[in-house]
């Protein structure tokens, strides 16, 4: 078994502290960021951040292979001109995505009882949570968790079937699935599950969104608390910019706020406590 040794990008980590404020938009958007990246990484570790992109790339496939004539998200890692190509012989493109085009061609689903928006996202994180990098992992485990919590409540709410709208497949899902208590059972299973049913209790839409997306970021920040110059702290940072980014499209003024926390963060990456200084 080899020890895999972490990069450290301490340029690149201080640089992103020169990023300037602009009271209604980004001063670079999600692709910029990715692009930059690109330049800046091993490819090692750029690969990792591509994987936080792959969410627009389903978006994309989704749109294009069901014909649904929606704008092309361009923050995608593949161009429109080359999931055209895949779609006709997938074989460049991640497993899970040359599996779902196969399935939807010969109209053999994985999953039968799903939309295929459901079982692409089914796909696509059974492979993320099999990844070998523990940050993709964790990232991508939370966000089917709070998927699957939402996805839950709303179909206890409406009666809906579980088996059509939990993704994956872990404690989780299988929880969520098959028990009837009111919080799933989750409450002892789960460390943020509580937290997680009050913010779904916001009647208020967006203020409820604002509430997880707000839980994320604190989440991230535990995350990489110890992660002063490592991948793990440039990964966080592109999920916050995204998220930025998208309040920035729907509401001014809680995009401005969350673009300022952004600032701030990196102005504390810098603050090592006393005992790693010495």
């Amino acid at each position: 078994m080899f020890w895999k040794v972490k990069r450290n990008y301490y340029y690149l980590i201080a640089g992103l502290q020169d990023i300037e404020l602009d009271t209604n938009k980004l001063f670079f958007d999600g692709k910029d960021l990715k692009d930059y990246l690109g330049d800046e990484l091993h490819k090692d570790d750029f690969s990792l951040v591509e994987k936080l992109y792959l969410p627009y790339d389903n978006q994309n496939l989704l749109n294009i292979i069901q014909k649904k004539e929606l704008p092309f998200n361009h923050k995608s890692n593949f161009s429109q001109e080359f999931i055209d190509e895949e779609i006709k012989e997938p074989n460049m493109l991640p497993q899970y995505m040359a599996d779902f085009i196969n399935a939807f061609k010969e109209k053999e689903p994985f999953y039968p009882e799903m939309s295929s928006e459901n079982e692409l996202t089914y796909l696509f994180y059974n492979e993320m949570l099999k990844d070998e990098n523990d940050f993709i992992r964790w990232w991508f485990e939370l966000e089917m968790n709070i998927r699957n919590i939402l996805a839950g409540i709303n179909c206890k709410k409406y009666s809906l079937n579980t088996e059509h709208h939990i993704i994956g497949s872990n404690e989780v899902a299988e929880a969520i699935r098959k028990s009837q208590t009111k919080d799933f059972g989750l409450s002892k299973k789960l460390d943020y599950a509580e937290e997680i049913f009050n913010l779904v209790k916001i009647e208020d839409v967006q203020e409820r969104e604002a509430g997880i997306d707000n839980f994320k970021w604190k989440l991230l920040d535990d995350y990489i608390f110890f992660e002063y110059f490592s991948i793990e702290r440039a990964l966080a940072f592109v999920l916050k910019t995204l998220m930025v980014e998208r309040w920035l499209s729907l509401d001014k003024d809680k995009g401005r706020e969350m673009f300022k926390k952004l600032i701030e963060d990196l102005e504390k990456s810098y603050e090592i406590p006393e005992t790693f200084k010495k």
